[in-house]
């Protein structure tokens, strides 16, 4: 009898330990979370459930460069340039370096058929890699195509 009840004991034990793990609250997501849900939503090229996840992103972390980069990256890829311009130029106030914002832009200056900012863009990102940077390159063979259907 005494062994059936051991396990009595250790299976209530079992199930309150269970029920006070369901009580606890799961941390609050984090801008870096749902960041990161917007990449792979992006990956996928959902477009809406990324400017969701980005715009909860930005909501927490409004002084982040690379939220606004990307912020601007889905608007321009739905078509919302004037939003994507925004985006892109606040990614550049807190950081006039970030290589991706210059990228980004210059290729929606292509989507807005302005050649002369996409290749300023260029040119910005130039004088900070030395040419020698994907986003350069990347940028590089954007306005070559661009031209092409000139």
């Amino acid at each position: 009898m005494r062994k059936p009840l051991i396990s009595l004991v250790f299976i209530c034990q079992a199930m309150v330990a269970a029920a006070a793990g369901m009580d606890t609250v799961a941390p609050a997501p984090t801008a870096k979370a749902y960041y990161n849900d917007a990449r792979k939503e992006l990956d996928a090229k959902q477009w809406k459930p990324a400017l969701a996840s980005l715009q909860k992103a930005v909501a927490l972390d409004p002084d982040n460069a690379d939220i606004h980069n990307l912020l601007g990256y889905t608007y321009r890829k739905q078509a919302n340039l004037d939003k994507a311009f925004e985006h892109y130029a606040i990614a550049l106030r807190l950081n006039p370096r970030h290589l991706g914002a210059h990228e980004y832009l210059g290729e929606a200056y292509l989507q807005a058929k302005d050649l002369p900012n996409a290749e300023k863009q260029l040119a910005e990102l130039a004088s900070l890699c030395n040419s020698s940077c994907e986003q350069y390159r990347d940028l590089e063979q954007a306005v070559s195509e661009y031209k092409k259907h000139l």
